[in-house]
């Protein structure tokens, strides 16, 4: 397996197909769109390739939050159906962990849909807790991706 930080519009394109398995209605001018508006804050991916097809990708970028100090975020968290319970997610895990100590993050946050309770085991056993509740409002469904 080989590890891969990706870091412009371009390289993230091509890894669509693998963005389409959490979010299976992506069009890629929305993926475009939206990415183009991500990295200049500080995003970034890290892809996971066996040869040349990408079995797990991840966003993550670096904040600063008032109560945290700085801290890496983890965004849409993806390994391909395939190879799901084969360690890749594992290995993105590791990966962000020293990225976040490299950075000198305080801690890695994400989120995870409530009802999403393999994600929520696999978080677990990766040394992440719930700290609070993510609330949201909804203003515009038509802009949502899933």
């Amino acid at each position: 397996m080989q590890l891969k930080e990706l870091t412009t519009i371009e390289e993230m394109l091509t890894q669509i197909e693998t963005i389409h398995f959490l979010y299976p209605k992506m069009t890629i001018e929305k993926y475009k769109e939206y990415l183009s508006l991500m990295l200049p804050h500080n995003y970034k991916q890290l892809a996971v390739f066996e040869n040349d097809v990408c079995v797990g990708i991840t966003g993550f970028w670096k904040g600063v939050k008032l109560w945290s100090g700085p801290y890496l975020e983890i965004d849409n968290f993806v390994v391909h159906p395939e190879y799901r319970k084969k360690g890749i997610g594992k290995l993105m895990t590791d990966y962000i962990d020293a990225k976040a100590k490299e950075l000198g993050s305080t801690m890695i946050v994400l989120d995870a849909y409530v009802e999403n309770f393999t994600a929520h085991k696999f978080y677990y056993n990766q040394g992440f807790v719930p700290r609070g509740y993510h609330f949201l409002k909804i203003i515009n469904p038509e802009q949502l991706s899933s």
